[in-house]
């Protein structure tokens, strides 16, 4: 039992170096391709370079997809998409192989040829499976610009709402309305149909019960017995806590729900009503229903013409989502989930409906500092986001005329202390997303003295919401 333990945790040791290794044959292949077309068919003397970069591209092909093999071991990718990809990168390491022996035979140029062409279609198809394994069926896609995704019929999916508005608090289902969509947001990237780590899927009821290679991950009525909460009870550097470290982790709301849900049963299909809570919880719940701040805010109370159709036409052909954020109202909802590429080049057309944007989205694209003063000239704006963008403490400054600005993202920017005395001087200002920057604990701090009304999210540091040593939290093996 103990050398088949050990073994298996060698072939997992030696699979995670599949995805490093293997780029090094992918980009000696291309390498041996370009100088074959462009140079070796023309001056024979570089055939014998070609075919020694051949020779260690084939070499290292195999050492990849022996690691390869030994990576998918683990359980935890999708074997369907799994098998296509193993049998690729086979079919690959043989064409490799197979054009090293032709060009040390020297044969014809045409059999060579088609042995490259053959190999590199091979290699872009195995490429695509592999991304598929690694980045979910819609890495390609999801970046798609509108026009071409329209071109060709492919459906343009809204983000999903930072908080999950519900209009009837007590009758919410709690797992379908509350749960689910923290695990969709935080978890399913690692844990779903597709990939599974550690064997474990979280994109429904059956498989949550199921549990890991671990066993369950869940205790009805036990939470602190529930490997779903000690994990996100960890500290951030601890192997153990989830999720890893890089990742955007849990906020404490969002674990207290988690906690509270598990702790009453951790009920698929009870509601809101049919659950015992205390201040705390009913505090947090408050947040999810439709008497959001948002909507309470002085902007709705007035009244702004709609945009023109052509203006929103222009905006989406970038990618960017342009909605009104209901039927029977003209503010605007600019979102650049589609349009990871774009820059403020493409952004600089927003302004001809600044006057209607009250929700602004531009996290994970280009968009830097320079953009700023045309965010500042956005009157009603409400929500903003710019989660890992080159935002600088300097580009807040131009935020400080906003008189609605409620909620600010900031999460993987480069902000840091001085960055938030001007955020204080937001007095609109009620939510701060503030994870994974350069702030400190003492700058937060500083900050919540200076504007206790904030609600700020620095990033969970473990030890919440019960006081629990971390250290002593056993876990299954």
């Amino acid at each position: 039992m103990i050398l088949a333990e050990a073994s298996q945790s060698w072939l997992q040791f030696w699979g995670h170096f599949h995805p490093m290794l293997v780029h090094l044959p992918i980009g000696m292949f291309f390498m041996a391709g370009i100088l074959h077309f462009f140079y070796a068919q023309k001056q024979q003397e570089a055939r014998p370079i070609v075919t020694r970069i051949l020779i260690w591209t084939s070499i290292f092909a195999v050492l990849s997809g022996a690691m390869g093999w030994s990576l998918a071991q683990s359980g935890e990718y999708d074997p369907s998409t799994l098998q296509i990809h193993q049998w690729l990168g086979i079919s690959t390491c043989v064409l490799s192989l197979g054009l090293t022996y032709v060009m040390r035979s020297g044969m014809s140029i045409r059999i060579t040829n088609l042995l490259f062409i053959l190999s590199l279609l091979c290699l872009t198809i195995t490429g695509h499976y592999g991304g598929n394994l690694t980045h979910g069926s819609d890495y390609l896609t999801a970046s798609l610009p509108a026009p071409a995704r329209e071109m060709l019929g492919i459906k343009m999916e809204k983000e999903a709402e930072e908080v999950p508005k519900i209009t009837n608090l007590k009758e919410a289902v709690v797992y379908a309305q509350l749960v689910k969509p923290i695990l969709t947001q935080r978890c399913i990237s690692c844990h779903n149909a597709e990939k599974q780590k550690g064997k474990l899927r979280l994109d429904s009821p059956n498989f949550i019960l199921a549990g890991g290679e671990d066993g369950p991950i869940i205790a009805a009525g036990k939470p602190l017995e529930s490997e779903l909460i000690k994990r996100l009870l960890l500290e951030q550097n601890d192997e153990h806590h989830m999720p890893p470290k890089g990742k955007t982790p849990l906020t404490e709301n969002e674990i207290s729900l988690l906690h509270w849900w598990i702790q009453q049963g951790a009920d698929f299909n009870k509601k809101v009503a049919q659950l015992s809570s205390d201040e705390k919880i009913n505090a947090i719940l408050k947040k999810y229903s439709q008497a959001d701040a948002t909507q309470e805010s002085a902007v709705f109370k007035q009244s702004i013409r709609a945009a023109d159709e052509a203006d929103l036409a222009r905006i989406r052909k970038h990618g960017l989502l342009a909605n009104p954020i209901s039927k029977d109202q003209n503010y605007i909802e600019v979102n650049a989930i589609n349009a990871p590429r774009i820059t403020n080049k493409e952004l600089a057309d927003l302004l001809s409906i600044n006057a209607q944007i009250i929700r602004l989205k531009l996290g994970n694209t280009g968009v830097n500092g320079d953009f700023m003063k045309e965010i500042a000239d956005m009157p009603l704006l409400i929500f903003l986001d710019l989660q890992h963008t080159k935002i600088a403490d300097k580009d807040l400054e131009s935020l400080k005329g906003l008189a609605y600005l409620e909620s600010i993202n900031l999460v993987g920017t480069q902000i840091s202390d001085r960055g938030l005395q001007t955020l204080a001087k937001i007095k609109s200002l009620k939510r701060l997303y503030l994870w994974q920057t350069r702030v400190t604990e003492k700058g937060v701090a500083q900050l919540k003295k200076i504007r206790p009304d904030v609600a700020i999210q620095s990033g969970f540091k473990g030890l919440w919401p019960i006081e629990v040593d971390s250290s002593q939290l056993a876990f299954n093996k």
